[in-house]
């Protein structure tokens, strides 16, 4: 019960600096919207082989993709922010109180998931005008499977952070997991068009099963076995990071 409730605590005091600096959340929804807005019309014959034969069509199965890269990098990049906490004497300064270790990350962490929900559900809206239509239940299965992949990228950068202490390495470290990740789960471009060895890898990157979990919500069929089985995928990855991420907070962190 300590745990939740400093973790509460920490949520509601990040909450808090998040809400005093709003132009972060529309910062982070801007490069979306143009890929959006600019990008996804250019991809029709190119998501033909996906049975994209309108443009609703191809923003079905672009827009989640697009949902699963925002989480996935939005989530790996915020290491800076703790590496900005550790330089001003911040997390230093938690030495000092009782809080749960754990909590210091996951309080962070339940941060991220809002943020990023608050941005997909800006996307999602702006979609709706081009087509884009989706179920409720169906919508707030994705928004789960959003809250999992951030809970993983957002854990593995803030231990990330915790290891590499320079914000010069820790943009070389997420850069070069970030590009492979996102070009290795299909989120922009299908892996129908890589080459058959490239696919085969693609198999053990679970971000990849979340964006064809993903596709088949957002095309109403919430029954498919990929929506499962990639949510258990995520919640078994989640775990890990968390435990990964939570160990090095309490070392780190003493």
């Amino acid at each position: 019960m300590k745990t939740l409730r400093d973790t509460w605590l920490v949520f509601q005091r990040h909450m808090l600096l998040l809400t005093r600096s709003p132009l972060s959340i529309l910062l982070g929804v801007a490069q979306p919207v143009i890929y959006m807005a600019l990008f996804a019309p250019l991809l029709k014959p190119a998501l033909a082989s996906m049975g994209a034969d309108s443009m609703t069509d191809a923003y079905r199965i672009y827009v989640p993709g697009m949902l699963v890269a925002l989480a996935l990098g939005g989530g790996l990049y915020v290491g800076f922010g703790l590496l900005a906490e550790l330089a001003s004497g911040v997390v230093e300064r938690a030495r000092v109180t009782p809080v749960s270790r754990a909590a210091l990350l996951l309080g962070r962490a339940l941060r991220d998931v809002v943020v990023l929900v608050v941005q997909a559900a800006v996307i999602i809206v702006l979609a709706m005008p081009l087509g884009l239509f989706v179920h409720v239940p169906d919508l707030l299965l994705a928004y789960a499977m959003l809250a999992l992949i951030t809970l993983t990228s957002s854990a593995v950068s803030y231990g990330i952070a915790l290891k590499v202490t320079d914000p010069n390495a820790l943009g070389q470290v997420v850069n070069n997991i970030a590009q492979p990740l996102m070009l290795l789960s299909g989120t922009l471009l299908p892996l129908a068009l890589a080459p058959l060895w490239l696919r085969r890898i693609s198999d053990v990157n679970p971000f990849s099963r979340a964006v064809v979990g993903m596709r088949a919500l957002f095309a109403g069929h919430a029954g498919d076995s990929s929506v499962w089985q990639s949510i258990a995928l995520l919640g078994a990855v989640a775990l890990v990071a968390l435990a990964w991420s939570a160990r090095l907070f309490a070392r780190s962190v003493r």
